[in-house]
């Protein structure tokens, strides 16, 4: 297990989406949960998301994967990287578990990056917050500060900036952590072969939300109100500033309608931006073959990756898993709990639930669904 040696509310109270910190020896003892020649293993998958970066004096030349070998590269100034290696490599779970003191539905995935000396991905600024953790080897990292940072070649659409003056410059080693918030431009350099860990947790933004609440109404034939008024303007070319408030304020009795967004939140904020390793078993199971490996001591374990979560005072009683709704008319509050907030879901739990025959039909439609699995030891 991974136990981050942090005060946790502190920090958000002082660093979370605010600053950058330095957590120097974040982790003792760090080990690194998967090693280089199975990251580069992971690559060769055609369904994993990959991408090799080479450095090239001031310029960086992207490769996409799968990768076949990396010869072709040499044995300097590249950098693997593999995105939601926590939804393949079952052993990164732990890693990632050691940052739940922030919420599910922020998390996006663990990405696992090896680089040579010289590697990185050049000066670049990142829509969502990061902490990178410092694994084998050793990598220099520069954040600067926020402001207007122009983009490297006038690409607008680019993520990469130009040179900025660091207010963080630090050479991170072995169980080291820097945490950096939206915002803060930053470059990264290996000094010598390097493992690094970044784990990314994102918001979705006004573009996603609008996109997804007019799906959502359209889909219920919710959101039929239209503006109405009783002044109008003497000039019938004039669009008053009373009817554009007027007409804005639909959107807003919608955002304050949990009718209206709930059930859009609750599937938007549990959908995955990468593929998940779903293990669909061949013959499905039934009820009774689920209670007997209960009473075997199975464990029902998520794949990794897998959010589960619940709404706080939703109006319905429901869990929202991979984007998708699943209502439970008769759970309590403890039991959507229960299935939010476990990764593993324990022998003696699991036969309390199954006792309810809602509940064992949900947990034999997640097993075969392939979004939960049979297992005899946690991970």
């Amino acid at each position: 297990m991974y136990t981050l040696n942090i005060d946790t509310q502190a920090f958000i109270k002082q660093h979370w989406q605010q600053k950058p910190l330095i957590i120097k020896q974040a982790f003792v003892d760090f080990e690194d949960p998967i090693a280089a020649d199975e990251l580069a293993g992971l690559a060769c998958e055609e369904e994993i998301s990959s991408r090799v970066v080479v450095t090239k004096g001031d310029d960086w030349d992207v490769v996409q994967g799968p990768f076949e070998d990396y010869d072709q590269f040499g044995e300097d100034n590249w950098q693997l990287l593999v995105q939601a290696v926590n939804h393949w490599y079952p052993a990164s779970q732990p890693l990632v578990e050691a940052f739940r003191f922030l919420p599910d539905w922020r998390f996006d995935d663990l990405m696992v990056s090896f680089a040579t000396p010289g590697g990185g991905v050049g000066p670049h600024i990142d829509n969502y917050d990061v902490f990178i953790i410092q694994g084998e080897g050793e990598r220099r990292w520069k954040v600067g500060d926020k402001g207007q940072h122009k983009r490297r070649g006038g690409n607008e659409n680019s993520p990469l900036v130009d040179d900025f003056e660091p207010i963080i410059d630090v050479v991170l080693q072995k169980g080291d952590v820097l945490y950096i918030p939206p915002g803060y431009p930053h470059c990264g350099e290996t000094v010598t072969l390097a493992m690094s860990y970044s784990i990314g947790f994102r918001a979705p933004s006004q573009q996603e939300l609008l996109t997804e609440l007019a799906d959502s109404l359209i889909d219920n034939n919710l959101g039929n109100k239209r503006f109405t008024s009783t002044d109008e303007p003497e000039a019938p070319g004039i669009i008053s500033q009373t009817h554009q408030q007027g007409i804005m304020d639909l959107l807003v009795q919608l955002a304050q309608d949990p009718q209206a967004y709930q059930t859009m939140l609750g599937k938007l904020l549990s959908q995955n931006r990468f593929e998940l390793d779903v293990c669909e078993d061949e013959e499905p199971l039934s009820n009774e073959d689920l209670i007997d490996a209960i009473e075997q001591g199975a464990i029902i374990q998520r794949i990794g990756g897998l959010k589960v979560l619940c709404l706080e005072q939703d109006s319905q009683s429901r869990l929202f898993i991979n984007g998708d709704e699943y209502p439970l008319a008769q759970a309590s509050e403890a039991v959507l709990q229960l299935f939010a907030n476990n990764v593993s879901i324990m022998p003696e739990q699991a036969r309390e639930l199954v006792e309810q025959p809602a509940l064992l039909e949900l947990l034999t439609q997640l097993v075969n669904q392939g979004l939960y699995y049979l297992a005899e030891d946690e991970y």
